[in-house]
């Protein structure tokens, strides 16, 4: 924690967790009777709730987006260098919400939960969810705040085919959609490294079939090994070139299998830290959702018909060193959507940082982002603003 909180922080915030006893059909066939969300909000809804944003976050992210848990938080929320008063979505003017979804393991409904039917983790009996089921709660949860409809949806990565899929299920309730770092479908090759990352937890002789809740242990090398290789896809070559290029740790070769170049030592350090952080089973549950993400499939795989439905204004934008979800990816969305006759803006950021460069500070990038956010500003009724309510 800063010694003096940064004006254009949220400063100290504290999550909230949200109820809901309206059962929940899942996509999977199974339904959840009750259940809980957890979220954090920045900024204050307005009187006829026009100004609400949600985010909603990527495979390993939560609710925390912007601010401090308490005094002693070394780092802020993860996408704190966009959200705040001043900032790119400035919570002086817009309501955000953020949240940890179903599924999730960082106080949402989730494997890591006690189930009240049994009393005990729900663990691998926690049902499979898609990002339809998480866009039916984030619709309950908007119904929660009286938010009819979003001044926009914005996500990054799993974030934003979250937001895609809201401008299809619920068109009417979306202004602007902000698709960044994203793809209208996983490639063989993403849905792979998903696989090989589920193979690594699953093997790990700690997971006992994702009872490991029961055994008092968790998965940590099977988790350490799927952050690795998911940390190195999140990441581009020049970005790995110039952040450690072929550095040596001592100096000198040491003949032996310890880490000695930076780049392993880096990869073990945030696959230990990951592996303390964040839960087993709701890893192959957030994979499992990346996979079966395609909102063309029930259009006869025509991602053009699905986004007919659309209301939404849009906005795409791409990383040109991101091969996990390179530009292309975004250029088929946007391609569907001029084809689908919907107004879209795409940019494509000169960035050296990979996938990981939407969650980044990258002045290029923030001021596109910026530039965007003025249109969804101009979109909420200047009367509705809190700056006219003040």
């Amino acid at each position: 924690m800063p010694d003096v909180i940064p004006e254009d922080s949220v400063g100290l915030v504290q999550p909230q967790t949200i109820h809901f006893d309206e059962p929940l059909q899942l996509s999977c066939g199974r339904t959840l009777n009750q259940y809980d969300l957890v979220v954090e909000t920045y900024g204050s809804l307005n009187a006829d709730a026009s100004n609400a944003i949600l985010i909603c976050h990527a495979l390993s992210g939560n609710h925390h987006i912007a601010g401090y848990h308490n005094m002693e938080d070394a780092k802020p929320g993860w996408w704190d260098s966009a959200v705040g008063p001043g900032k790119v979505i400035d919570t002086n003017h817009f309501f955000v919400i953020g949240l940890n979804n179903l599924g999730g393991c960082h106080g949402s409904t989730g494997p890591n939960q006690i189930s009240p039917e049994t009393g005990q983790p729900y663990g691998p009996d926690f049902p499979i969810v898609t990002v339809d089921d998480w866009v039916e709660s984030q619709a309950r949860l908007a119904d929660h705040f009286g938010i009819q409809q979003f001044a926009a949806i914005i996500g990054g990565s799993l974030g934003g085919m979250q937001a895609l899929q809201w401008s299809i299920n619920y068109p009417e309730r979306l202004r602007h959609c902000m698709v960044i770092a994203a793809a209208p479908r996983l490639s063989a090759q993403n849905i792979a490294f998903n696989e090989v990352a589920r193979q690594a937890i699953t093997q790990d002789t700690q997971f006992h079939n994702g009872h490991y809740y029961a055994q008092d242990t968790v998965p940590r090398v099977g988790l350490m090994l799927a952050r690795m290789l998911g940390h190195i896809t999140y990441l581009s070559d020049d970005g790995m070139r110039n952040k450690f290029g072929r550095e040596m740790r001592s100096g000198k070769l040491n003949f032996d299998f310890t880490p000695q170049f930076e780049v392993e030592s880096y990869l073990r350090y945030q696959g230990e830290r990951f592996s303390t952080a964040f839960d087993a089973n709701t890893y192959l549950l957030m994979t499992k959702a990346l996979d079966y993400f395609d909102p063309a499939s029930r259009y006869n795989h025509d991602l053009v018909a699905a986004l007919k439905k659309a209301q939404a204004k849009f906005m795409v934008i791409s990383f040109t060193s991101d091969w996990r979800f390179a530009p292309e990816r975004s250029r088929e969305i946007v391609d569907a959507l001029v084809a689908a006759d919907k107004p879209v803006s795409y940019a494509e950021i000169d960035a050296h940082q990979g996938h990981d460069a939407f969650l980044l500070p990258i002045p290029r990038y923030l001021d596109v982002f910026a530039a965007y956010m003025e249109r969804v500003k101009a979109d909420t009724p200047i009367h509705n603003t809190l700056a006219e309510e003040g």
